[in-house]
């Protein structure tokens, strides 16, 4: 009897500005996944016989030929080609206000608006960082720079440099 319970597998996402990025975490060997234009449907089987299904309705039009799906071995990951590619990242993966409990964000690959903006351009977000001119412009030197280093053969001895009396 407890087999035949279907139960909705963890689902993480995350988006970009034209994609939307799902992973179902369930070991299995042939889900069942059907993308439509404002839906996911997912049933798949685990090795120990237990049965994962869901069906999302999301939160604006998805462009299912260009919609892609592998399975990683452990999880089933999705990547969803949005319909209209200049619209802002959408406040909620399904149109329901409500969050689903197996429903999470993948904050590994989640990404802001704004720091999208600045990964494009070439800022903190990753790709395109100089270290060496950040060095700099924090008023540090870089490695190429060989700027005067202070001598510390010149300090005074510190008492605390003393031996220590030895113990009773």
């Amino acid at each position: 009897m407890a087999n035949d319970i279907v139960t909705p597998p963890a689902v993480l996402w995350a988006q970009r500005k034209d994609e939307v990025l799902l992973t179902f975490n369930v070991e299995t060997t042939d889900p069942i996944i059907k993308i439509e234009k404002d839906s996911v449907y997912f049933k798949a089987a685990s090795p120990d016989k237990k049965t994962y299904e869901v069906k999302i309705q999301v939160y604006d039009a998805i462009v299912p030929e260009s919609s892609t799906f592998g399975n990683k071995g452990r999880c089933i990951e999705m990547v969803l080609r949005k319909e209209k590619k200049d619209a802002p990242h959408w406040p909620n993966l399904t149109k329901d206000k409500k969050k689903p409990h197996w429903l999470k964000i993948d904050f590994n690959k989640w990404v802001d608006e704004d720091d999208e903006e600045e990964e494009s351009g070439g800022g903190g977000g990753g790709g395109n960082m100089d270290i060496e001119e950040m060095l700099r412009s924090m008023g540090g030197a870089g490695a190429g720079d060989k700027a005067d280093k202070p001598s510390f053969d010149d300090l005074d001895d510190d008492s605390d440099d003393d031996n220590l009396p030895d113990l009773e």
